[in-house]
């Protein structure tokens, strides 16, 4: 308990040991029950912008109020205001979940409130990080020549692809600034982060090169390769390629084999994107579709999109990190320590300082799952997406709009573009499930995405009479 001390000075936490646990069982149960019963909360919520906020106090408390009041508040005024991402009918952009080792592996980490900048500031932090990136990547069948790091998401992981990609070529960028005419190169559909990276990194828009696909919406290396010998003709610098295995519209894979052979030709940096798809690399009948990636400088993939792993955590790994390292690294006096061969400062190879202990949670989540149940769910997942697939293909009245080779379907009711973006929002406002949109060329497309570790069929059947019903009333 506080001391009579501690309380007459005002010092102290907020909370007693004792009220802690008491609240933190609370807080447990209240989660386990949600978890348990998501199905009872509509996924999107019925509110209008601005609701919350007016509901809201519009000043902090002067003095501290009981627990008892905050959690009615969060049960009352927070919980009916979200979108439920770990909902089982969550089905829009990319479906995530939390499993609950994660959830308790999050909830361990939070206590912590561990820094990992240097190895010295939580050795536990630094190690298993190490640790289990390293049995990730031997899951997905990688070479151990990748040195892995984690960080918060995608869009992260392909800024410091590019910072390594542009330190190779423009070594002098570090004390300079980078050079004019430097350029990157993606799929048109490749993930709007790879266009954001350049403009970060004052590449500039008109820098970058959004590359044609073919009818499978896959990056044409042709293409790429006649876009890079022109850029050079007229005095540019090709330095970094993104080649995206799981696009984010359509999941396509670009054939990443060839487009490393064309790196390969040009003195290019490879960056593969597998945020999405990279964990089915675990599963080995789906190795095929990342053949090519081995050869790759980096790649990122993200264990908070299919691994069961609460957001946020995404994973980099790149072939020469001392290459990062040449273009980050800058240790003022006070985070200077003893140098040792294996204590590895992952401050060295990032721009953020501060760094969470997210390797907990994922750790937990591949003990607690094991890879046997990973490959399992995974599955699942493929198969529940292609059986829908084909229950789409075989209507009158719906058609598929793209190949569906992991657990996202694209598809659109044979209407015009304002009849299907009415039947979405007729989808997502009754809170059943909740669907996304997405552009294939001038086709207006629904997006179905599964990812949630407890979606079943029974979530699917329902889904699908849903969207028929809805179409239906149209």
């Amino acid at each position: 308990m506080m001391s009579d001390e501690k309380r007459a000075s005002g010092q102290g936490d907020s909370l007693s040991p004792d009220e802690f646990r008491r609240y933190g069982h609370e807080v447990v149960d209240w989660l386990a029950d949600y978890l348990s019963g998501q199905r009872e909360y509509p996924v999107l919520p019925n509110r209008q912008p601005g609701d919350l906020m007016d509901a809201l106090p519009a000043h902090g408390p002067a003095e501290g109020e009981g627990m008892d009041a905050i959690l009615k508040d969060f049960r009352e005024q927070i919980v009916p205001a979200l979108t439920h991402w770990n909902h089982p009918r969550f089905f829009a952009y990319f479906a995530v979940s939390a499993s609950a080792a994660g959830i308790l592996g999050e909830m361990l980490t939070a206590g912590i409130n561990a820094n990992g900048m240097i190895w010295q500031s939580n050795p536990a932090a630094t190690e298993l990080e190490m640790t289990t990136l390293g049995w990730l990547r031997e899951w997905c069948g990688l070479p151990d020549t990748f040195f892995g790091e984690i960080f918060d998401t995608a869009s992260v992981s392909t800024l410091h692809a590019l910072i390594a990609a542009r330190e190779r070529i423009a070594p002098e960028t570090r004390e300079e600034g980078a050079p004019r005419g430097l350029v990157s190169y993606a799929s048109e559909y490749a993930h709007s982060s790879v266009e954001k990276a350049a403009m970060t990194l004052g590449i500039g828009r008109n820098h970058h090169r959004n590359i044609p696909v073919d009818a499978e919406f896959r990056m044409r290396t042709d293409l790429l390769e006649s876009q890079i010998e022109e850029d050079r003709r007229q005095g540019y610098t090709p330095f970094c390629v993104t080649a995206t295995i799981g696009t984010t519209s359509v999941t396509s894979v670009d054939p990443v084999a060839e487009i490393a052979a064309v790196c390969g030709r040009h003195g290019v940096w490879l960056h593969v994107d597998a945020a999405y798809a990279g964990p089915l690399a675990i599963c080995p009948e789906l190795r095929h579709y990342f053949d090519g990636w081995e050869r790759a400088d980096s790649i990122v993939l993200n264990p908070h999109k299919w691994m069961f792993t609460p957001i946020d955590l995404s994973v980099f790994y790149i072939r020469h990190p001392e290459i990062l390292r040449k273009a980050l690294s800058l240790a003022p006096a006070y985070l200077r320590t003893a140098e040792h061969p294996r204590a590895v400062n992952l401050m060295d190879y990032g721009v953020p300082l501060g760094r969470r202990f997210r390797s907990l949670k994922l750790w937990f989540v591949m003990r607690s799952f094991g890879r046997a149940k990973m490959e399992e769910n995974l599955r699942g997942h493929i198969r529940m997406a292609q059986e829908l697939a084909a229950r789409i293909a075989a209507h009158p009245r719906f058609e598929v709009t793209a190949p569906t080779p992991f657990s996202t379907i694209c598809f659109r009711l044979r209407a015009d573009e304002a009849t299907n973006a009415r039947l979405l929002a007729e989808v997502n406002t009754g809170g059943t499930l909740y669907l996304s949109q997405t552009r294939l060329g001038d086709l207006y497309t629904l997006r179905l995405a599964i990812g949630n570790v407890f979606t079943t069929q029974a979530d699917m059947d329902l889904a699908w009479e849903t969207i028929q019903r809805e179409a239906e009333k149209l």
